[in-house]
């Protein structure tokens, strides 16, 4: 192993081959972030290490995937404190017997992402305290991912019967438990989340979201299809309802960093402003939908709030040609312009933001100062700092417990750290906490959008260029890799990819925001109400086409 491994942070350097001497087998350098090899026996120690002598407290995302010569996981590890401050910690296992130790120790969330690991490769992780499937049901033959998949054999899939997950662990003679099914037809599940719920009368015991409903195959979709044209109209389709030119620029991020393109100034303000306009539309729709979920108001909270989310989508619709499934961002910019006439696109934009003060006031009449909403939220699901830290959560979920972390300000990208905003937080860590952070960035995003009309008015006619020069072909080098993530309206959005060397990934995965958000929720329901589970659900904001991808 030659040379030093260090990463760099605001008071200087950490050795990490002091720090975790031989533990570290060999240098495996990411694009984004330095990355260390270790034995599969050694990965509770190294990333113990790690969390607490090097400040890597936020696991943000865990891939594995098979080469023909071993199976691998990695786990990215950045800190809440500074997110650039990144590293990669990969552990090789042999193919005949893929086993590692269990990150969950250490990081809560890894436990999601171990099992998707297992799920869809078949790596065994010791001592992982949940050891079984979770996109998949338990009697599925064989792991979809691994190379020697059969993918031409049916599968006859028998179904188990529920049983109460903690039967005779929580019993006593006072009291019996019930197991109750909630989703997917319930309508706060939005039909396709299913909850295994334990009750002891109306109090929740145990709560266990059941998540692979929707198999949409997009990682295996974007591994067959080509960086240049191809991979770009599926991140639309990954949170549907709101989020996509904020999906579609993760993947726009971490290819372009992969195949070092640099996107001209002119098209990053124009992004920027795209971006926050789809912030907008996933906010509305979160925030009207929770009024219909919370205290069943269908008349005046959520046709408002979708009303403003309709004029955001067409906003959107003047500036792409599409009301959701955009395909606006190219590698190395944006597709076109702004609209002609563009005084009049750039009018109807500022229309609507100058109306938007006096409708967050009515928001707040109707709903935060709504004594049975105040209610139903305020002091229920209650997401302490470092829990939310330890499941890693971001965006507002995160925000909402007082967690300063926010990639536009901490990562920057775009055009963001030339532009006045601030990261909204709210301590409280309630369901109602959730509630006001979306609700105060929505005010943030319009300063955002006000500042980058400005920019675009001011921009010189001759210099308004929307892309870059990028090759018709991209063939990024082989056995390159980065994880890359933006500030998503749901929270971190990452993308990692390997390149073999072909015009097509030979690896992609998707960080979801919803997935390691929706991991907390037995956390931040134990020991509450039914009704409050119900609240608790509908506060992390969870679209689970992005959740089961």
């Amino acid at each position: 192993m030659s040379g030093r491994t260090e990463i760099a942070d605001r008071e200087g350097g950490i050795d990490l081959e002091t720090l975790l001497g031989e533990a570290i087998l060999a240098r495996d350098d990411h694009d984004n972030a330095p990355g260390i090899v270790v034995r599969p026996d050694e990965v509770v120690a190294v990333l113990e290490t790690l969390r607490e002598e090097a400040g890597f407290d936020h696991c943000a995302c865990v891939t594995a995937q098979q080469y023909h010569d071993r199976f691998e996981t990695i786990y990215h590890l950045r800190s809440y404190a500074d997110p650039t401050r990144e590293l990669s910690v990969v552990v090789p296992t042999a193919v005949d017997d893929p086993v590692s130790d269990s990150a969950a120790s250490v990081y809560r969330t890894a436990e999601w992402h171990e099992r998707e690991a297992y799920d869809l490769l078949g790596i065994d992780y010791e001592g992982h305290p949940d050891p079984r499937r979770i996109l998949l049901p338990e009697t599925w033959q064989g792991h979809p991912l691994r190379l020697d998949y059969d993918q031409t054999k049916p599968q006859i899939v028998t179904l188990s019967e529920h049983a109460n997950p903690i039967a005779g662990d929580e019993r006593d003679p006072e009291s019996e438990t019930m197991f109750l099914n909630i989703g997917p037809h319930h309508p706060s599940t939005h039909g396709v989340l299913h909850v295994e719920a334990v009750l002891d009368g109306e109090t929740v015991l145990d709560a266990d979201p059941d998540i692979g409903y929707i198999h949409r195959c997009e990682e295996q979709l974007c591994q067959q299809s080509t960086y240049r044209h191809q991979i770009m109209p599926y991140p639309d389709r990954w949170d549907w309802v709101s989020s996509g030119l904020l999906n579609e620029w993760a993947y726009a991020r971490a290819a372009e960093d992969l195949a070092d393109i640099e996107v001209p100034e002119y098209a990053q303000v124009i992004r920027t402003m795209g971006a926050e306009l789809s912030r907008m539309a996933s906010h509305f729709i979160a925030l009207g939908t929770y009024a219909l979920d919370v205290i069943g108001e269908f008349t005046v909270a959520f046709q408002y709030a979708i009303r403003d989310r309709e004029l955001v989508l067409d906003i959107l619709e003047e500036l792409t040609g599409q009301r959701m499934m955009f395909n606006y961002l190219r590698l190395g910019g944006v597709v076109w312009d702004l609209p002609e006439p563009r005084e009049e696109f750039v009018t109807q934009v500022r229309d609507f933001l100058a109306e938007l003060p006096a409708k967050i006031d009515e928001y707040h009449d109707l709903l935060t100062n709504n004594e049975i909403f105040q209610f139903r939220c305020v002091d229920t699901g209650i997401l302490e700092p470092e829990v939310a830290k330890a499941y890693g959560c971001t965006g507002p979920v995160a925000r909402g417990s007082g967690i300063d972390y926010d990639l536009r300000r901490d990562d920057p990208y775009g055009y963001y750290e030339d532009l006045e905003w601030d990261v909204v937080t709210e301590d409280d860590g309630d369901n109602y906490s959730r509630l006001l952070v979306r609700m105060r960035e929505v005010e943030e995003s319009a300063k955002i959008i006000e500042q980058c009309l400005d920019l675009i008015e001011e921009w010189p006619e001759d210099e308004r260029t929307v892309q870059a020069n990028v090759p018709r072909t991209l063939k990024p080098d082989a056995d390159s890799e980065i994880y890359r993530a933006v500030e998503g309206a749901k929270g971190e959005l990452g993308i990692y990819i390997r390149a073999d060397g072909t015009d097509t990934p030979a690896r992609f995965k998707i960080r979801s925001p919803c997935f390691s958000n929706l991991s907390v929720l037995p956390e931040i329901s134990r020991g509450e109400y039914v009704a409050d589970l119900i609240a608790s659900i509908g506060s992390l904001d969870c679209i689970m086409g992005e959740v089961d991808r």
